[in-house]
């Protein structure tokens, strides 16, 4: 899920009276766009408007302007079908409400379930904390630059630009890591969605017809998948988004039904598991928590962006339930299924004699299937553009669109192919680009846009920010070597 925001063009250049050269930066807006684009990047059009022009030549955090501190980006948005608070709530369970929640059994497995239900609230309080924190960061910086809104590598560009005189050289820089870990992440993601459909889709057709390898499936669904990522305009595909919420929540209702009956005694599981599987249960749970991404398109498109903040607003209204049903899921599915529960998928374990079950296996593999498009669409907006512009003809272009739809496809078949097991692509995706876009990128931008003199008392602000990012690079290093280890090892 994205959207378009002002450009920012750089390295504006003019001559001041003692005769040295002064950075400016030169800022200009897009056409205003929902948030899921109405046509594909290749058919947008770009409203000329007026060019306000910055001087960036010293740092503009410390700066008291009038003009800066009276700019406010809410009341300067003019957007074509903003969204309700409603509808936010909405976008934002589903943004956060995917294949993550269905490893949560395996999560608390690897942890215990007392450190398990910690353990979700604790980072669901961090990352919800870091998602304030770009929202605020985001408006800081639409201040100083007079801009309605801003995306997250933006966010991470102007903060670094508008910031002291030796952050201003990593600008380009963080804006283009941000970028390649949103890519990263994403695709992650698309990667996850083509092993949970195969997986599902092979435990139906082996109960009931004849075991076939998990690879022909991944193969099989490879054909569809490109087909319908050839869809550009994103509005054609909102009946399928819905259906696939439909059918996920219908699946999650069956799912509990199934989990909730006949379960043993909590002594049964452990409360604590060994330090050795922390690291899977950090690398799952970060990866469930997935919404960063798109915390900024959707307070950008609300109606009433003032309601996404505060104690009772929009974002962390929706974060409480997803943390409630993260830990409601993981708790009750490792208290019916134990050690079992390690195959990255909830709907696995379910007894694969009913059909009801069955059914649930099925419509979690088609809503999944149907995600996939969403999922695809971040990635493909920051690879295709460039791409695009080294192209002679239109004709080229054209097809080059699709060439590199397939491509990227067939690139999240290849690495699904090579990792078939949900439980372990799960937690390397998590530990690697996740804890870094949820855990790391946040405060770093927090410390750039608000040093030194916005920091808090005694900068407190500053420590708080460190002990996160401390936090995210452990969890990232031990994470992933233990997820990388877990897909090597198998059996280990």
């Amino acid at each position: 899920m994205t959207i378009h925001y002002g450009t920012l063009n750089q390295d504006v250049h003019s001559v001041n009276s003692n005769g040295h050269s002064t950075n400016k930066v030169k800022m200009k807006s897009d056409e205003k766009r929902p948030l899921l684009d109405n046509e594909s990047q290749s058919d947008s059009t770009e409203v000329q408007n007026d060019d306000t022009v910055l001087d960036l030549s010293k740092p503009i955090n410390t700066a008291g302007s009038t003009k800066v501190a009276d700019y406010n980006p809410i009341l300067n948005r003019d957007l074509e079908h903003p969204t309700s608070n409603f509808d936010t709530m909405i976008h934002l369970l589903k943004g956060n409400i995917g294949t993550g929640i269905l490893a949560m059994p395996d999560a608390f497995r690897n942890s215990g379930w007392l450190v398990g239900i910690i353990g979700i609230l604790f980072m669901g309080a961090i990352c919800t904390h870091c998602m304030h924190m770009l929202v605020e960061c985001a408006h800081e910086l639409c201040r100083r630059t007079q801009l309605p809104f801003l995306s997250f590598a933006e966010v991470a560009e102007l903060a670094f630009e508008t910031g002291s005189e030796t952050s201003k050289k990593y600008a380009k820089v963080a804006k283009s890591v941000i970028n390649v870990f949103v890519c990263v992440t994403q695709i992650g993601f698309c990667c996850v969605y083509f092993v949970f459909v195969a997986a599902n889709l092979h435990d139906i057709v082996k109960h009931y017809f004849v075991d076939i390898n998990v690879h022909w499936y991944l193969f099989i669904i490879l054909f569809p998948m490109v087909f319908i990522n050839w869809v550009k305009n994103l509005k054609y595909l909102t009946p399928v988004s819905l259906f696939a919420a439909i059918l996920t929540v219908s699946g999650l209702i069956i799912t509990f039904v199934y989990v909730l009956q006949d379960l043993p005694k909590i002594e049964t599981i452990n409360a604590v598991s060994t330090w050795v599987q922390l690291p899977l249960f950090f690398g799952t749970a970060i990866y469930a928590f997935e919404g960063i991404g798109m915390v900024l398109p959707l307070e950008n498109n609300m109606k009433t962006p003032q309601d996404f903040g505060g104690w009772t607003g929009v974002l962390n209204t929706g974060m409480v339930i997803v943390a409630c049903l993260y830990t409601a899921v993981g708790f009750f599915g490792y208290l019916k299924y134990g050690d079992i529960a390690k195959l990255g998928s909830i709907t696995l374990y379910l007894p694969p004699e009913e059909i009801l079950a069955q059914s649930v296996r099925l419509m979690m593999a088609v809503a999944i299937f149907l995600s996939y498009c969403l999922q695809f669409y971040v990635p493909f907006n920051v690879i295709w553009p460039p791409l695009r512009g080294k192209l002679p003809t239109e004709k080229w272009r054209y097809y080059g669109e699709y060439a590199c739809r397939t491509v990227l496809v067939i690139i999240t078949f290849l690495l699904a192919t090579a990792i078939p097991n949900i439980g372990s692509v799960i937690s390397l995706v998590g530990a690697v680009s996740s804890s870094a876009l949820a855990l790391i990128f946040p405060p770093l931008i927090e410390i750039v846009t608000f040093y030194p003199n916005k920091l808090g008392k005694n900068n407190w602000i500053l420590w708080k920010d460190i002990f996160i990012m401390l936090f995210g690079f452990v969890g990232f290093l031990f994470g992933s070597y233990v997820s990388i280890l877990n897909i090597v090892y198998p059996e280990a």
